[in-house]
């Protein structure tokens, strides 16, 4: 007699009797090792005995195996029918299938929550950051480094601290990897073993893979959450004083130049988000970033990205190529994420030549090392151009540096607001208008003031000529405000 067609619950049953004949041998490795404890059988097997009952020592064990074994079936379904490079609603529509089926069988010993839970694990390890996803619902997390498949750091206010969370092996690393540079246009393997991403919150990624870094592949993420920081948030958080963003918003309305230092994770790029808002909704800007992570608020926003090359080692855009193709495309406003790079010398340049109100951001330890910075990178361009000239090309373009440091207790602050005020001979000259006076420690926290220097800067003084009133009281050299 004929056989019924199968079920929809026979569906995960073969596929997952398949599992040892079907799955690539670095794939069948991944998952004997969870295939140990109280449920080494295959799930698919048949057994008139009743499964163990999980207890408090075992049930994490037979739980991480039943997941591992489901994921490696569902990767090997979706292989199989070519849904791993679907959209990702559509991927998850049939995650979701897959999981619906397989919790229907009588082969997984998990009560409700538990199955739950295993739904919303391996759609997150197809869909999502697998293993990572609860840390990135933590909003105190600001930095997340895998360092091994087994070794995971996280970043919470201002201190490095290692977690339990663990990949389970190298292979499911390195998919994870694959499947983020992916999403995003790029490409990471053995001949271009290094990518530079963003997530669809704009947290940052970077990631290497052998032979670059010796001990296997890495992950590096910089979280800037679902919505970035208004400025009178930072204001809230004490990275700046109340004058301080009144005047740098001032600047930036007045069509100011401003230049933002700092160094790895001081808040150079929250700070450049910040100071944005106050650029007009009827202007243009464009935006020029390795990974677009920039959110702003005004309606007319073109946003440019760098590229690396394809495996051809052909077609890449670098930021100087960006910035040159911006100045065609009839800016307001230029916006360049980080200057790194002969593209200094175009920035700079527009900046001379009718493009006022732009915004950067560049790695440096000061103020005045900003400047020495932004000379080597015009050097970089090799246009064999005299010190002299690049010197007075970058005072004759840029009004304000705006230097901001992550201090030891966590704290992002605008450590110095200085003002480009010309040469005297070979040296640019700098005059500081506002700064952080470290006045101790209290208990884990940094004490200290923001401070006006007392010198007037030159923008009050246009602005008084354009009959609008900057008071006078921001700039007393008494007036402090607690950072």
């Amino acid at each position: 007699m004929e056989q019924p067609p199968p079920t929809s619950h026979a569906a995960p049953r073969a596929v997952l009797a398949r599992l040892d004949l079907e799955l690539p041998a670095s794939r069948r490795r991944a998952v004997q090792g969870a295939r140990t404890g109280p449920f080494a059988r295959p799930l698919a097997a048949e057994s008139t005995t009743a499964a163990p009952v999980p207890t408090a020592a075992t049930e994490p064990l037979a739980y991480a195996a039943i997941k591992a074994r489901l994921h490696a079936a569902l990767l090997d379904e979706l292989e199989q029918r070519n849904l791993l490079t679907l959209p990702e609603d559509e991927l998850d529509l049939a995650v979701r299938s897959f999981v619906e089926r397989a919790s229907g069988t009588e082969e997984l010993p998990l009560n409700a929550p538990e199955r739950a839970r295993l739904a919303a694990d391996l759609r997150e390890e197809i869909v999502g950051l697998g293993p990572l996803a609860p840390l990135m619902a933590d909003p105190a997390v600001t930095d997340i480094l895998v360092n091994r498949h087994d070794q995971v750091y996280v970043e919470r206010y201002g201190r490095l601290e290692r977690v339990a969370v663990q990949f389970r092996d190298t292979e499911h690393l390195l998919r994870l990897i694959q499947r983020i540079a992916t999403r995003v246009g790029r490409r990471i393997d053995e001949a271009w073993p290094m990518v530079d991403a963003r997530l669809p919150d704009g947290s940052r990624v970077n990631a290497t893979l052998p032979p670059v870094t010796l001990d296997g592949p890495t992950l590096s993420i910089r979280r800037f959450g679902v919505r970035r920081l208004r400025s009178q948030e930072l204001v809230r958080l004490g990275m700046l004083s109340t004058p301080m963003l009144a005047f740098l918003t001032l600047a930036v309305r007045s069509r100011k130049n401003l230049l933002i230092s700092g160094g790895t994770g001081a808040g150079k790029s929250t700070l450049l988000g910040a100071l944005a808002e106050a650029i007009p909704a009827s202007e243009r800007i464009i935006t020029i970033e390795d990974a677009a992570e920039l959110l702003l608020d005004q309606p007319h926003v073109v946003r440019m990205e760098t590229r690396p090359p394809n495996i051809e080692g052909q077609g890449r855009i670098t930021a100087r190529d960006l910035v040159i193709n911006a100045l065609r495309m009839r800016p307001d406003r230029i916006i360049v994420g980080e200057v790194r790079g002969p593209e200094a010398v175009d920035m700079l340049q527009a900046m001379n030549t009718g493009h006022e109100g732009s915004l950067s951001t560049i790695h440096a330890n000061s103020p005045r090392d900003a400047l020495a910075r932004l000379e080597t990178m015009v050097l970089m361009a090799a246009l064999d151009l005299p010190s002299r000239a690049i010197r007075e090309q970058m005072v004759s373009a840029l009004q304000y540096i705006v230097h901001v440091r992550r201090y030891e207790d966590g704290v992002r602050r605008v450590e110095s607001v200085v003002e480009v005020c010309g040469m005297e001979g070979l040296t640019p000259q700098l005059q500081e208008i506002f700064s952080f006076e470290r006045q101790g420690r209290r208990a884990r926290s940094v004490v200290g003031a923001f401070r006006p220097s007392g010198i007037v800067p030159r923008l009050a003084e246009e602005l008084r000529d354009q009959e609008v009133e900057v008071p006078r009281e921001w700039f007393h050299a008494g007036a402090a405000a607690d950072g």
